[in-house]
């Protein structure tokens, strides 16, 4: 792939102008521009910068042990820090608000809701309508509201103790998927594809057995390093795919729960990062490679910890 190839496809999949790509690789606009219209050629710098950007956005090929390490140092001077985010966030509006604007804006377009930042938070704090917009994109805003205060209230008595079930895992959905399906809070019984991906899901016949599986998985202590058990569970979450609809959505949703309830802040994984997302998730799902998707958690546990100290 040239590198014209991939600045073009950075700016398919960011949705970022040729200035803010600009910005990301240290280049005027001008210099970028003229770069993607073939007018000049980057130098060896720029090209190895195009090249890190690209798979920063795409999915990198190695994550070294190494750099893994670095990441759990940096996690672990921000718990020093922040050493009860649930308890930050439920005493401060603010911060607050400021984690379910941006989860709710980042979950829902990673499922293709066009929303901008400004008119998600315009909908569910200002109870806005937008023109133009559909009916469920609206309702998929304030769910998704809905649902994250459901887990905090959820979590407020026994942080550490609560349970995931799976008639709580329904709740979720039922809350998630409230005026939008008729089967909101049930298990699909049809055979479901993942878009874009060949990882095959569960057959809908044996839905109930996986499920109780993997919950019994969940309420089973294990000695794993939390971020890989939370990358393994998530994964086979993910694979199972339990329902119709929402199975993104939700799982991400579990993937709150256990960060905060390890003393942790919510995974704030970010839409422009979409297809390394789905990268690392296929990758653990058909080849049981789970330190690419772990590496993106800390990744994604590092921008949430920015969130809650810039709005501290």
């Amino acid at each position: 792939m040239t590198y014209q190839q991939k600045l073009v496809t950075l700016l398919k999949i960011t949705g970022k102008t040729q200035t803010e790509l600009a910005q990301q690789l240290q280049v005027s606009f001008v210099t970028f521009n003229s770069w993607i219209n073939s007018k000049s050629t980057p130098r060896k710098n720029a090209l190895e910068k195009i090249d890190l950007l690209y798979q920063d956005y795409t999915g990198v090929t190695e994550v070294t042990d190494s750099e893994l390490s670095t990441k759990k140092q940096e996690i672990a001077a921000y718990k020093k820090q922040f050493p009860n985010p649930l308890q930050y966030m439920l005493q401060r509006q603010d911060i607050y608000e400021a984690f379910v604007l941006e989860l709710t804006y980042h979950t829902n377009s990673i499922e293709g809701s066009t929303f901008t930042e400004p008119q998600v938070r315009a909908v569910i704090f200002d109870g806005v309508t937008i023109p133009d917009k559909t009916v469920v994109e609206h309702q998929e805003a304030k769910n998704h509201q809905a649902a994250l205060g459901n887990i905090m209230q959820w979590l407020t008595k026994h942080q550490q103790s609560k349970q995931i079930t799976e008639e709580w895992i329904k709740k979720l959905h039922s809350i998630l998927m409230n005026g939008i399906r008729a089967d909101a809070g049930s298990y699909r019984r049809h055979g479901v594809r993942i878009v874009g991906s060949n990882v095959p899901t569960t057959n809908y016949l044996r839905v109930n057995d996986r499920m109780q599986e993997f919950v019994r998985s969940v309420q089973t202590k294990s000695d794993e390093d939390t971020i890989k058990y939370m990358a393994r569970v998530h994964a086979q979450f993910e694979k199972i795919h339990p329902f119709s609809d929402g199975n993104g959505r939700v799982g991400r949703l579990l993937m709150h729960v256990q960060a905060l309830q390890h003393g942790l802040p919510p995974v704030l994984i970010k839409q422009e990062k979409k297809q390394a997302y789905y990268t690392y998730l296929q990758k653990a799902q058909l080849e049981k490679k789970y330190i690419f998707l772990e590496s993106f958690i800390y990744d994604a546990l590092l921008e949430s910890y920015v969130l809650l100290k810039t709005t501290s």
